[in-house]
């Protein structure tokens, strides 16, 4: 698998935390908590086949719904993941960024990610991004909210307006599309992620819970990506021209 045939950027949906806890007698708090160390697992897979942008779906606006108990859990081990994780993430020179509507979370939360944003802003190797609180309908309609304030000044009309336009108002304005997306746990829906970024992304869906996702499973995902014909529109006989 030559790294011209890999994607540049893989997004994940970490799905199945709850059930591979269940399967073992366990609170579902320790199937987050195995949850951690499979992100650890796939980044290192990252770094090694050096792609270049992967983008985790941690935690969605519908999560709230989850739980009081469960939802300060996670956000606890939010924090704690940040203190002791961003720090290693910077020694690897990787660059971690959030997506989502941060004004739900504490001030000790927020915090702690603008500054693991500020510690790993120079790095140059692979971009992890962190979309937390975050939903594809929340991203376009922010998007449409920034359109219109411009057209309601008179910088710019609804006769202008472009797919372009809304695509370089979302969150991941400053990234390429994902190439190939990823479900774990046998879902096989998009749940509200990246809604528009995911318009020719290759889909994967796999049975296998978050926790026991590594390297190995990482790697059936980029052989099923690198057998994929990626048209765009187009017919094969175009591409072959």
């Amino acid at each position: 698998m030559s790294e011209s045939t890999l994607p540049r950027h893989v997004a994940i949906i970490m799905d199945g935390n709850g059930r591979w806890a269940k399967q073992r007698l366990l609170p579902r708090a320790a199937g987050h908590k195995a949850g951690v160390e499979a992100v650890r697992q796939v980044i290192k897979a990252c770094v090694e086949k050096k792609i270049e942008i992967l983008t985790l779906f941690a935690f969605s606006s519908e999560n709230w719904r989850r739980p009081v108990q469960e939802v300060n859990y996670l956000m606890d081990l939010f924090v704690s993941a940040l203190e002791h994780e961003a720090k290693k993430l910077h020694e690897q020179n990787i660059k971690l960024s959030f997506i989502g509507d941060r004004s739900r979370f504490t001030e000790k939360l927020r915090h702690y990610m603008l500054d693991a944003e500020r510690l790993t802003a120079d790095n140059t190797g692979l971009i992890v991004v962190i979309a937390v609180n975050y939903g594809g309908q929340w991203d376009i309609c922010e998007a449409m909210r920034q359109l219109a304030v411009e057209i309601e000044e008179g910088r710019l009309t609804s006769q202008q307006l472009s797919p372009q336009h809304i695509e370089d108002r979302l969150t991941t304005a400053h990234l390429p599309p994902p190439d190939l997306f990823i479900r774990t746990s046998g879902e096989q829906r998009i749940s509200n992620f990246l809604l528009w970024q995911l318009a020719y992304s290759e889909l994967y869906f796999t049975n296998v819970f978050w926790p026991d996702f590594g390297a190995e499973e990482l790697e059936k995902a980029l052989a099923f990506y690198t057998n994929r014909e990626r048209r765009f529109g187009y017919t094969s006989d175009q591409l072959k021209v």
